[in-house]
């Protein structure tokens, strides 16, 4: 499956947001336009805006466009909101889940970590990043990669563990207490934009 393996700042600067939270991506300066004097361009119309938009949520879950036109129609599918349905589907992936419980400091971290072998799921390994996730599960890390995590976990002293999960920092386990809410996502993004785009 195709990836994208170029400089993850760029992202950020292509859609003038950060998309990772760390001090790379975090830096004012780093938000300008890439391009080398961070050339501006045209003014957006309405399908620039609404395209940013995109693309904003696929780089911050680092999800590919066929994979999250997938989600797009999941989402569509079942009632309720379709853009908090799309963002609950996202939250859900078992690589957003380590990120969020700070197990890594970075998406593509938390890939590599899944994909790796070193995370389980009640028990039982699962090495698909975008396994999805349900309440009540619990997703534990193997040993070998537990001194990795605490490290990790370390450095993040600030970091902030939502609402809907349950960390347990000895055991190195997490448990989904419920779904999230739009409120506990930590990431600003104006889904009506994407849901208009795909209609």
């Amino acid at each position: 499956m195709a990836r994208y393996l170029g400089p993850k700042v760029k992202l950020s600067r292509r859609v003038g947001v950060p998309i990772a939270d760390i001090p790379k991506h975090t830096v004012k300066r780093q938000l300008t336009p890439p391009g080398m004097h961070g050339f501006r361009g045209r003014r957006l119309k309405d399908y620039g805006i609404r395209k940013d938009e995109k693309q904003k949520l696929r780089y911050h879950y680092n999800v590919l466009e066929r994979q999250f036109k997938r989600y797009m129609a999941a989402a569509t599918r079942r009632p309720g909101n379709t853009g908090e349905v799309l963002l609950q589907l996202l939250e859900a992936r078992l690589d957003n889940l380590v990120r969020r419980a700070g197990f890594t400091r970075t998406i593509w971290a938390a890939r590599q970590m899944v994909a790796h072998g070193h995370v389980k799921v009640n028990g039982k390994k699962v090495d698909r990043p975008s396994y999805s996730l349900k309440t009540g599960d619990v997703i534990s890390l193997k040993d070998g990669i537990q001194k990795l995590a605490r490290e990790n976990m370390e450095s993040l002293a600030g970091h902030v563990v939502p609402g809907w999960l349950q960390v347990n920092p000895s055991e190195l386990s997490i448990t989904i207490v419920s779904m999230p809410t739009s409120d506990q996502i930590p990431f600003d993004v104006n889904t009506n934009l994407i849901v208009e785009f795909y209609r």
